[in-house]
């Protein structure tokens, strides 16, 4: 970058540098931070992908690839969406893909005011279409709180100032919570409940968006406290005890996010009481363990190794359950603006949570039918979806499903019914809609590139059901050759084309690289 400026005229190295502070204060290793000095060097420097990797490893440069933007003058209007569906593959085998994307979309965003207005609106737009919920889903609060407030900034500075004016000038609000934490602190310890309790103020963004939607002209923001117990987590609910044996709670605002966790898997009670003077006060139970996760979210693996090493491969494993559908459903998007639609769509739903009749829990956005409960369970089920019980009763499979419904599908084989083209009319999830589009457009003649995108689908696919992940194509380049392919892509068509099977690849795969470490 010697020579580079930045739109504000800096040096370009201090933007690589800031980005490598911001992982570096999250707790990223080391890999992450050189992929982070080095993530524009391939897209702004003639420094090729090939040299970083000989130089720095495979590992750090699939980092730098997958935050690599594509070049607008071959890619042209679709450049943006071939770029965050290329992160999204690239995350799907090594989730710091996006840790490291976070991270410079911050200090952009921080640096935001060097460009023209034009520009900072369609940067923090952006921003909270796509990486503010990516933020969200990955649980690291620590950033999306700044990542909000930017946006907010950028999208609304007259709503920012007088939201910065309200938090300025509230010293009552300390004087209260200092009032209850005095009250509440020794009514834990007359419990034998060891717990810090600490204030948790509202960022920007958060005080804005709830004094609107609850049409309020002037900002408003109700005082919370976190209670962080040193303990098992049976102590949570002694606590929540504790409190609302000191005030009445509200009726209806109780959220039990321990035995239901959120689809990022933060863990916490919420409820709302009517605490001095009887003043509504928001209360947060949880114990270090889980307020650890809450602020880190995926990054806690990294930052708490300690604490993450005592977590189930399979509670790991659903930390990133929401990319690994996402993954499903991106190789039957036939075009990339299509997938970005449909991302933008996943993204902003909010989620609920059903049950199957033998008892999974799923995560579906708000407004979801039987029939997207039946694509999410399994493509095949989606296909032979004929009906639904819910609570035990036959309901129309256009029904809305809520949180906490217990669900059962039932199914035939797809080869005597298959789906209905007006269910597309309401399904909801993306996956459901792809495939049902997909079953009425077999007939049509696919691309090499779209045979191409579903082969590596299927491969993923593969990979993650092994618990496995893809590092590069060398191996599959290998592999083509060894088969007697004439190039990677005439062996991703035979997979596409059902004439090598994914399965059988991706176990050659394993075997060689388990071979090579012997």
């Amino acid at each position: 970058h010697r020579g580079q400026l930045r739109k504000s005229g800096q040096p370009y190295i201090t933007h690589p540098l800031a980005v490598a502070q911001i992982l570096a204060e999250l707790g990223m290793d080391t890999t992450t931070l050189a992929a982070a000095l080095l993530h524009d060097t391939v897209e702004d420097t003639s420094y090729t992908l090939p040299a970083l990797r000989d130089e720095f490893g495979a590992e750090v440069a699939l980092l730098v690839d997958g935050v690599t933007k594509f070049d607008k003058g071959f890619f042209g209007a679709d450049a943006e969406a071939e770029t965050i569906r290329k992160m999204l593959v690239k995350a799907g085998q090594d989730v710091r893909v996006l840790v490291i994307k976070l991270a410079d979309r911050l200090h952009n965003m921080r640096t935001l005011d060097a460009r023209s207005p034009a520009s900072r609106a369609r940067i923090a737009k952006a921003t909270q279409d796509v990486l503010v919920p990516l933020c969200e889903r990955l649980g690291i609060q620590a950033l999306k709180r700044e990542l909000e407030d930017t946006v907010l900034r950028a999208l609304d500075p007259d709503g920012f100032a007088e939201i910065q004016r309200y938090v300025s000038a509230r010293p009552a609000w300390a004087y209260h919570l200092n009032s209850v934490i005095s009250h509440v602190k020794p009514a834990l310890s007359r419990a034998k409940i060891n717990a810090v309790v600490e204030p948790r103020p509202r960022h920007f963004y958060s005080i804005w968006k709830d004094s609107a939607a609850a049409g309020h002209p002037v900002p408003r923001e109700l005082p919370r406290i976190v209670i962080i117990v040193d303990g098992p987590q049976t102590d949570c609910y002694a606590a929540l005890g504790t409190v609302h044996g000191t005030w009445r709670p509200v009726p209806g605002r109780f959220k039990d996010f321990i035995a239901s966790p959120k689809n990022n898997l933060y863990r916490s009670l919420h409820t709302t009481v009517l605490g001095p003077d009887n003043q509504p006060l928001e209360v947060l139970i949880r114990t270090e363990p889980m307020h650890q996760a809450a602020e880190y979210g995926i990054v806690a693996n990294f930052r708490f190794p300690a604490y993450t090493a005592r977590l189930s491969k399979e509670t790991r494993r659903d930390q990133l359950a929401w990319l690994d559908r996402v993954l499903d459903w991106e190789v039957v998007a036939d075009d990339a603006a299509r997938f970005l639609d449909a991302l933008r769509c996943d993204l902003t739903e909010g989620q609920i949570l059903v049950f199957t009749g033998d008892g999974r829990r799923i995560q579906l956005p708000t407004g979801s039918t039987p029939v997207d409960l039946a694509y999410t369970l399994d493509v095949q089920a989606g296909h032979g979806c004929v009906g639904a019980r819910l609570g035990g009763r036959l309901v129309p499979l256009s029904s809305v499903l809520h949180d906490g419904d217990v669900v059962e599908i039932i199914t035939t084989d797809p080869s005597n019914s298959g789906p209905s083209r007006d269910w597309l009319d309401f399904v909801k999830t993306p996956h459901a809609r792809l495939q049902i589009s997909q079953w009425f457009n077999a007939g049509e003649p696919a691309t090499i590139a779209h045979k191409v995108r579903i082969a590596r689908g299927a491969i993923g696919s593969a990979l993650r059901q092994r618990g496995r992940g893809l590092s590069g194509d060398d191996l599959l380049t290998t592999l083509a050759a060894q088969g007697g392919y004439p190039d990677l892509e005439a062996l991703l068509v035979a997979v596409a084309e059902h004439r090598l099977s994914a399965d059988e690849l991706v176990e050659r795969m394993i075997a060689a690289v388990d071979n090579a470490r012997h």
